[in-house]
């Protein structure tokens, strides 16, 4: 009965990998015959295990979705990055999931291994987590995008933009990206046929979903989606002319700042900031020589902390 068990279990554990297994398969990694595989299939079945079998020469058994959760087999590394996973998401960026996290997190940490909780503890012991105060974004609207996107539908979603105005927006949602504290949709923008990035957390998704399309070329994520977050909360913006070789300025600054180069000792930049003030502290750690003729406010600004530099030498 024992060693019955125990085989049930691997066989549990191979057929929760994605991919589907013929029975001589399952049957050599075992060391059991073909007809043990399909009794044992049966017995998981039983416990509820919804092993579905396709015939064929290319078919096999693979674990599928049913009415209910049956139990999951996880190997120790698996089980030490879901832990410290929920641990995490107790206190992330998505709204609503806090507590269930925490319910998880404790059913799986009382049946950890010794070993495995040691682990867990330790990496929850040395690390210091700060809450943050930045925008949460409502689980059910992150499971609506990333459905869209995974069906290739149409998103209609209510937004609300940076500069506050709502609007209506109808999309082909591409990909979710999460990076500072925050989730973003990527998405073909219908009316603007262009590329767009939106804060999940002002999305408010409209029912029905939209027809089918096919998926577009990615533009190259992490350079996009950084470029856009740093443009769209620029306030001030400016294009200055630098007295140094394009390929130099730009390994001193950003993606979000674009260098275009005018000869090989000058170039244009296109900057921004929320303030004059902090502009001209970026323009000043360039370490070059630039031009700057507008917009007035860094214009005067500029002149400001000339003088000012000046009255500190003189």
């Amino acid at each position: 009965m024992l060693e019955t068990s125990a085989r049930l279990l691997r066989l549990l554990s191979l057929l929760q990998t994605p991919r589907d297994w013929t029975g001589p398969q399952l049957a050599e990694r075992l060391g059991v015959t073909t007809r043990t595989i399909r009794n044992d299939v049966e017995r998981l079945r039983s416990l509820g295990y919804p092993v579905h079998a396709s015939p064929g020469v290319t078919g096999g058994y693979r674990l599928g979705a049913g009415a209910s959760l049956p139990p999951l087999l996880l190997d120790d590394e698996e089980a030490v990055a879901v832990a410290v996973g929920l641990r995490t998401a107790a206190g992330g960026s998505v709204s609503g999931i806090e507590e269930t996290s925490l319910r998880a997190l404790a059913k799986l940490e009382q049946v950890l291994p010794a070993r495995l909780r040691h682990r867990v503890s330790t990496v929850q012991s040395q690390t210091v987590t700060i809450p943050g105060s930045g925008p949460t974004v409502d689980a059910s609207v992150l499971t609506a995008l990333a459905g869209a996107a995974r069906d290739h539908q149409r998103l209609r979603f209510d937004y609300i933009g940076h500069d506050g105005t709502a609007g209506r927006r109808e999309v082909e949602p591409h990909r979710l990206v999460h990076t500072r504290g925050r989730w973003y949709l990527v998405a073909w923008d219908i009316d603007r046929q262009d590329w767009r990035t939106f804060r999940a957390d002002r999305i408010e998704p409209r029912t029905p979903t939209g027809p089918r399309f096919t998926p577009r070329e990615l533009p190259d994520l992490e350079t996009y989606v950084m470029a856009g977050l740093g443009q769209a909360t620029w306030r001030f913006r400016a294009r200055v002319t630098v007295h140094a070789p394009a390929e130099v300025i730009a390994g001193r600054l950003p993606p979000a700042i674009t260098v275009e180069a005018v000869d090989e000792h000058t170039c244009v930049i296109t900057a921004g900031s929320d303030t004059p003030h902090m502009l001209a502290l970026y323009l000043g750690m360039l370490d070059a020589d630039f031009e700057v003729t507008e917009p007035p406010e860094l214009v005067k600004h500029i002149r400001r902390l000339g003088e000012r530099y000046s009255r500190a030498t003189s």
